[in-house]
């Protein structure tokens, strides 16, 4: 092939390439002049006219069964009418009646009268259920991170203070499991409660004996886990200084003497219990509790230095056996990597506060597999996120002040997270668990 004959074919690819670059701007142009016509568009055309007429069908269902009643009604009332005027003409025929006939008479025509103003003995209630199929949109393009609306659901108690069985009493640890039941140490009334998935009241599967150091009483327990594998619970009973375990309703005593708190459990079979007395975290080989266990964060007595913590309450344990810390009166949170010597500072540090680089009495702390920390704000009523490293956290719900709103919380203290991201806050003083969705 010689050059002239090989340019020419060159030059007509060139040109291919530029009408189909032209082609391909062009359509462009006209999604940008015309986004309605985008196909996504047009489905959501047809489903709104789908919906509507669906809503039409039922609206004339509906006044048609009203049309029917509200004639029902009508014939029943004509019906006493003529009872009642037979009886007038009766009395007025014998010239026969007293006092008591004629309230009688009386009586019946205001029943009468009262049918007639409100004739329809039906009403209308909103249907949770919708004969309407909703649709999402979804983006394959995530946001970095995760948001939750900020209007809670109530997932238990929420009806004042008490020991109904639909009502909690200062509720502290929380646990999801893979059902989304939730485990709630329900602290004011010394007992452990299971609420299942969308249940109205709970039931009481540890505790609920009044308070007593007895093996079927608990003491203001502080934290519950749920080895769902093995069928038993953990309870941190805090007021016996003890942690217990019950199984099918037979319990045993695992650990004596220590200002129980925070509980966690890892994937190698070790258990963690933080002490706030002794200002140190400890864990066992389950079913090893006869030694003392191993200090694996804190253990230096009380303060505020890196290798000493300051009334730990809440823990948990990643992957690799890192233990976090919420480190309650250093108003921070410790990061202790595995035989770790002292703890790193991974959110707060910076004195009780309500910055965001500042926390204030943290509690409950949760770890995503990305790493970023997520921590109850008790003091500010707050659900915080800290990326390990950066300086300050952002509110992730909460922060709207203290109050009893869908919006708000006061002193959230258990947090926990069910298999499709949903967030648990335990709203102490609001005597509920609030759930916040995550939006997709």
């Amino acid at each position: 092939m010689d050059l002239p004959e090989h340019h020419q074919i060159l030059t007509s690819e060139l040109h291919d390439i530029t009408n189909e670059y032209n082609e391909f701007k062009q359509r462009i142009n006209e999604q940008k002049q015309n986004p309605h016509n985008h196909l996504l568009i047009n489905q959501i055309n047809q489903w709104e006219i789908d919906s509507i007429e669906k809503i039409q069908q039922k609206a004339q269902e509906y006044r048609e069964i009203v049309i029917k009643s509200s004639q029902t009604c009508i014939n029943d009332i004509e019906i006493k009418f003529k009872d009642l005027n037979e009886q007038i003409n009766q009395m007025q025929t014998q010239n026969e009646f007293n006092e008591i006939d004629l309230n009688y008479l009386r009586n019946q025509l205001i029943e009468i009268t009262e049918e007639l103003n409100n004739p329809l003995k039906i009403s209308m209630k909103d249907d949770s259920q919708s004969f309407i199929n909703e649709i999402l949109i979804i983006s394959s393009k995530k946001s970095q991170f995760n948001k939750w609306k900020q209007n809670a659901l109530t997932a238990a108690g929420g009806n004042k203070q008490g020991q109904q069985l639909n009502q909690c009493n200062y509720p502290y640890g929380i646990f999801i499991d893979k059902n989304k039941n939730i485990f709630i140490a329900d602290r004011g009334n010394h007992r452990i409660v299971e609420w299942k998935y969308n249940a109205r009241i709970g039931q009481i599967i540890a505790g609920g004996n009044k308070e007593g150091n007895r093996m079927h009483q608990l003491n203001s327990p502080t934290d519950v886990i749920v080895d769902q594998q093995n069928h038993f619970i953990i309870i941190a009973d805090s007021g016996n200084r003890r942690v217990v375990e019950w199984m099918n309703q037979k319990q045993q005593i695992l650990i004596h003497n220590i200002h129980c708190h925070g509980l966690a459990m890892d994937k190698h079979g070790f258990l963690y219990v933080s002490d706030s007395e002794k200002n140190e975290v400890r864990r066992w080989k389950m079913g090893e509790y006869s030694n003392g266990g191993t200090v694996v964060a804190g253990g230096n007595g009380y303060g505020g230095q890196l290798n000493q913590l300051c009334y730990p309450t809440f823990i948990f344990v990643d992957e690799e056996q890192s233990v976090y810390v919420s480190d309650g009166s250093n108003h921070r949170v410790m990061k202790w990597r595995k035989d770790a010597k002292e703890g790193r500072i991974v959110a707060g540090g910076n004195g009780q506060g309500r910055n965001l680089n500042q926390l204030w009495a943290p509690k409950g702390v949760v770890v995503d597999h990305f790493g970023r920390i997520y921590v109850a704000d008790g003091g500010n009523h707050r659900v915080m996120r800290w990326c390990e490293g950066k300086e300050e956290g952002e509110i992730v719900v909460g922060g709207s002040g203290q109050g009893n709103q869908t919006n708000q919380l006061m002193r959230p203290l258990g947090l926990s997270f069910d298999d499709e991201e949903n967030l648990y806050v335990a709203d102490d003083c609001n005597h509920r668990i609030q759930k916040f969705e995550i939006i997709l």
